[in-house]
């Protein structure tokens, strides 16, 4: 007689081919049977002895056990639980018998003790795990830190960091005050006519450089900026330089006069001009003057392109002209 082959997950395969003498022929809940002699009950576990070692069966996975009958042909029932006796001969014909009597037997407080050499596998209805080693959680993968240092091929493609800039120095407060048309800067030792239509401009020091101060009208369409150049440079090389900067500011820049003159009883050299930025024509005055070790400058422009640049140069003039050094 053959018995199909029945395989577990990861138990090695039982295929048997004729019926071991002498063997109970034990039936699963999942359909499942094999062939052995148990030869130990324990912790609610039958101790099988197979031709293939000892395997370990948990009783509630057992649906019957059928002793193999003997020659005279009576059938022997085993329920669950007792200690087997061992048949005279094979009939797995006979009836089966539930295991109602598993519950009669009393465990022992220790488990059986099973050598290396027959370790036994745990048979059930659902897959079984092998034992591994404890293995601890999954943590979060870390990036891998990275030593040494590149090498060439990966260093000519690496992206130059780039060293920070370093922090702009903070703009000097201004001791300054306006009375009537007359602006005083206390800081920088002058003063100058305001007119009554100027407003200052409170961020003119952090957005124009070098500036000190700079007022103009509410539209910001006549402007009077008055700054302190960082430079050692004498008057007339320090002139020609300020000036420069006029043809990269200005489209179509042209220059309409440049002369010596003294402002505020120190001598300067004005320049006026043309040109066009922001959409608009503007003329302009620059005047660069000369304060001891200092270069001042003093740059007026309006709209070219309106009827009242006449009004607003003379305004820009007398504001310049009206620049006084001799504040303590």
């Amino acid at each position: 007689m053959a018995v199909p082959c029945k395989r577990g997950l990861l138990l090695f395969a039982i295929c048997v081919t004729t019926l071991p003498v002498r063997a109970d022929e034990i039936q699963l809940k999942d359909g499942k049977t094999f062939y052995g002699v148990i030869v130990a009950y324990d912790n609610n576990m039958f101790k099988v002895k197979t031709d293939f070692g000892f395997i370990l069966v948990e009783k509630n996975k057992i649906a019957a056990i059928l002793p193999m009958a003997s020659e005279t042909g009576k059938t022997e029932v085993k329920p669950a639980g007792r200690k087997p006796v061992r048949p005279e001969a094979a009939n797995p014909e006979q009836e089966q018998v539930k295991m109602g009597a598993a519950a009669d037997t009393q465990p022992t407080a220790e488990p059986a003790m099973v050598s290396s050499l027959e370790r036994p596998a745990r048979v059930s209805s659902t897959a079984v795990k092998p034992a591994l080693p404890a293995i601890a959680p999954a943590a979060r993968p870390a990036a891998p830190a990275i030593k040494g240092t590149p090498s060439s091929s990966t260093s000519a493609l690496a992206v130059p960091v780039a060293t920070p800039a370093p922090p702009e120095p903070e703009v000097p407060a201004n001791r300054e005050e306006v009375q009537g048309n007359v602006y005083t800067n206390y800081t920088h030792g002058f003063r100058m006519y305001k007119a009554p239509s100027w407003k200052l401009i409170d961020d003119a020091r952090t957005a124009l450089p070098n500036a000190i101060v700079a007022m103009g009208t509410f539209n910001e369409s006549t402007l009077m900026v008055v700054g302190r150049e960082k430079t050692k440079q004498p008057l007339d090389a320090a002139a020609t330089t300020v000036e420069k900067r006029l043809h990269d500011v200005y489209l179509n820049y042209r220059q309409i006069s440049q002369q010596k003159t003294v402002v505020g009883g120190l001598p300067a050299v004005e320049y006026r001009y043309r040109g066009k930025a922001d959409e608009h024509d503007w003329s302009g005055t620059l005047v660069v003057i000369a304060r001891g070790n200092d270069i001042l400058t003093a740059l007026g422009m309006t709209y070219a392109d309106t009827d009242l640049i006449q009004i607003q140069e003379n305004v820009i003039a007398r504001a310049i002209t009206s620049l006084d050094f001799n504040v303590r």
